[in-house]
């Protein structure tokens, strides 16, 4: 900024552009209350059905997000530019007190051609009216009179040219709609793009080969601004996707110059984790430089990358960076895509991930050493349910699902633990955020969200598929799968309970997979405690036909009862199928899984602990080391189970039970003649689905 752009500057008319952007800023925070409160806060209670239902609710929903980003987006407009308003108007002040104290020794400040300025005297001593004295001056005070003018307008240029940068950065966010990035100031915001140069240059320019020091500054950046979306992208865009994969295999290798991955070994892991969600951060915007990286990762991906200790591929890089961090759904998609493709191009993966010398690449916990780039790829998208199911949902260019759930040749990647297989365990967690919408079933106030077509379609292909290993059903899914089935308890419910076959779901998969599953005792019990959520809800809001809960109930029951049975009788009386069925039982809690469908949520809960209640009393009564065999036996022993749900609903619906008109529901043996009945033919059922009739 020039000496007189800054001293004839009139900033009123950036006063009032700056209350339009209250103006607009307050209105959209308005329109962000109501679609928040009103608008989505009905379409999440509304009672609604059909497609027409899902397509409206995830429209509102989106609609509310965009206001809410709109406001976001407006108030750091607003923000940045009163701030630098404020402090161009003070930096205006600043030159007309210097000059004021200039003129008062005589001296002015002049412009000159190009920009520049000039300092020289008022009026000359020759030139001076007679009898008028001129104050003196010295040298050091015109030299002090430059130095001041020129430090206000290189503030001054400051100002304005940072705010320049950041408004356009946040603009750049974005490629259609509003930024969700939010500042409350310009020095904020720059600071994060400035430190952001300065992680990318250290990493740049020194590499592996930082001492301890500049690589505990780099951690430290990356720590501090791992949720700042300017940082973010602009570290991101620096480093280049070339750079980043360059970079971790060479801090891959245990011999680096500075051996820096022996001295902080005890912070690699938290440096990973930091950096992780930096770049995920960094692909949620739709700068062009941003999207020109992600277009490049999914190409450098397939690359290999020479170390001191041997060649490894990009997709084992990036897919170990992939582990923390929330990454654009359009670019895991794509880069799953390309991965798959090239393992069912190698046909035997683990020849080439696992192909010695190979460095550990995975410094997050101690035994997975991270070249399975199938782990951190799904663990990426078990992090972006919507990215989820997309992949599992694609049979183009080819069937991600299938590959992933069944056909895909797993192998071990911790040979220094016997665990479960973690790239396993990754399916599983990712094919539930695929079909429930939700990234962790387990975690607190876990709200599961109604479900979409495509979410349905991804539970219809993954029990498909799953059902389709048959014993070679993965363990590592198990407890997956049995959230999974619990997300979708009123549809599994239903199909379970159907007596003619008439529902979506197939009842001979759900069969095999709900066997499968109770092959463990501890899944078997989070299956049936997820189901009774789906049974106690039915019976709590079913009013038009009450008589059809307490039927399904019973059904549902049964069929789970034989799913449990031939599970762990597979040998008819031999050795338990899982040694942990010889271990005591005991209950926990599975949280956060009453979906939105369920009016009664607390009422549906207390039930539900009831009843699970008394299915581990039954359990405990009648597993030991040794199945039992006999049917009669085996279904004898649920009676306490069936006997509280019968006294949930006749609580629930007690003036139905007693009219006269509805027979067979008496209290003391009605209700326990019927649930007991449609056990039994829920039994019948699942044996027959099963082949076993």
């Amino acid at each position: 900024m020039d000496l007189e752009t800054l001293r004839q500057g009139n900033f009123a008319q950036l006063g009032q552009a700056i209350t339009a952007w209250k103006g607009v800023m307050d209105k959209l925070k308005t329109l962000e209350k109501d679609a928040r409160d009103d608008l989505k806060a009905k379409a999440d209670k509304a009672n609604w059905a059909g497609v027409n239902a899902t397509v409206s609710r995830e429209f509102i929903t989106k609609t509310a997000g965009e206001f809410s980003d709109a406001h976001t987006q407006a108030k750091s407009i607003h923000d940045i530019l009163n701030d630098t308003r404020d402090e161009l108007v003070s930096y205006k002040e600043q030159l007309e007190q210097a000059l004021e104290r200039g003129r008062k020794k005589n001296l002015t400040v002049t412009p000159i051609a190009g920009g520049g300025f000039t300092v020289t005297m008022l009026i000359h001593p020759d030139r001076a009216a007679k009898g008028h004295d001129v104050p003196d001056h010295s040298p050091q005070d015109a030299e002090h009179l430059r130095d001041d003018v020129q430090r206000i307008l290189n503030r001054a240029t400051e100002s304005d040219t940072t705010a320049a940068t950041v408004l356009r950065a946040l603009v750049d966010q974005a490629e259609t709609g509003f930024s969700g990035a939010s500042y409350g100031d310009r020095d904020s915001a720059i600071d994060a793009m400035r430190k952001a140069e300065e992680a990318a240059k250290l990493l740049k320019e020194k590499g592996d080969e930082m001492s301890p020091e500049e690589f505990q500054k780099l951690n430290g950046l990356l720590a501090s601004y791992k949720n700042d979306p300017l940082f973010q992208e602009k570290f991101a865009a620096q480093v280049g996707p070339k750079g980043m994969l360059e970079f971790w295999s060479d801090l891959s290798s245990p011999d680096t110059t500075k051996d820096l991955t022996r001295t902080q070994l005890d912070q690699l892991g938290e440096f990973q984790k930091n950096l992780g969600h930096v770049l995920g951060g960094a692909t949620q915007s739709d700068s062009p430089a941003m999207r020109q990286w992600e277009n490049d990762m999914v190409r450098l991906a397939g690359e290999r990358y020479n170390t001191r200790h041997g060649d490894v591929w990009g997709y084992q890089i990036m897919s170990n960076l992939m582990r923390t961090g929330d990454y654009d759904d359009q670019f895991l998609n794509k880069y799953g895509n390309e991965l798959v493709a090239k393992e069912k191009e190698m046909k035997l993966p683990d020849r080439y991930w696992n192909a010695p010398p190979m460095p550990k690449m995975n410094f997050i916990g101690d035994t997975e050493f991270g070249r399975d780039p199938m782990t951190g790829f799904l663990t990426a998208l078990a992090n972006s349910p919507d990215a989820s199911t997309d992949f599992f949902n694609a049979k183009e260019p080819q069937d991600n699902a299938q590959w992933v759930l069944k056909d895909r040749p797993y192998f071990d990647d911790s040979p220094l633990d016997d665990g479960p297989n973690e790239a396993k365990d990754a399916a599983g967690k990712a094919m539930f955020a695929a079909v429930s919408g939700v990234t962790d079933p387990e975690a607190p106030g876990t709200k599961y969200q109604e479900h979409t077509p495509e979410q349905r379609e991804a539970m219809k292909r993954s029990l498909a598929i799953l059902a389709g290993t048959g014993n070679d059903f993965p363990p590592e899914m198990r407890d997956s799968m049995a959230y999974a089935m619990g997300n979708h308890g009123d549809w599994v419910h239903k199909a379970m309970s159907d007596p003619v076959g008439r529902h979506e779901l197939d009842a001979g998969q759900l069969m095999e997979v709900s066997k499968q599953i109770s092959r463990n005792r501890d899944d078997y019990q989070t299956l049936t405690q997820v189901m009774h959520q789906s049974v106690v809800a039915d019976i709590v809001t079913e009013k038009a036909h009450p008589e059809d809960s307490l039927d399904r109930a019973g059904r549902t029951i049964g069929f789970l009862e034989e799913a449990r049975y031939q599970a762990t009788n597979t040998d008819k009386g031999e050795a338990l199928a899982d040694a942990s069925w010889e271990k005591s039982w005991r209950y926990h809690i599975v949280g956060g899984l009453l979906t939105p469908w369920h009016p009664a949520g607390d009422a549906v809960q207390r039930g539900v602990d009831l009843i699970t209640a008394k299915m581990l009393e039954d359990e405990q009564n009648r597993i030991n080391a040794q199945a039992t065999a006999d049917h009669t036996k085996t279904y004898e022993n649920r009676s306490e189970e069936l006997r509280g749900l019968a006294d949930l609903w006749y609580r629930e619906n007690k003036e139905w039970a007693e009219d006269p008109t509805h027979e067979g529901y008496s209290k003391d043996h009605g209700i326990y003649s019927q649930i007991e009945g449609a056990a039994n033919d829920g039994n019948k059922k699942a044996e027959g689905v099963s082949g076993t009739q």
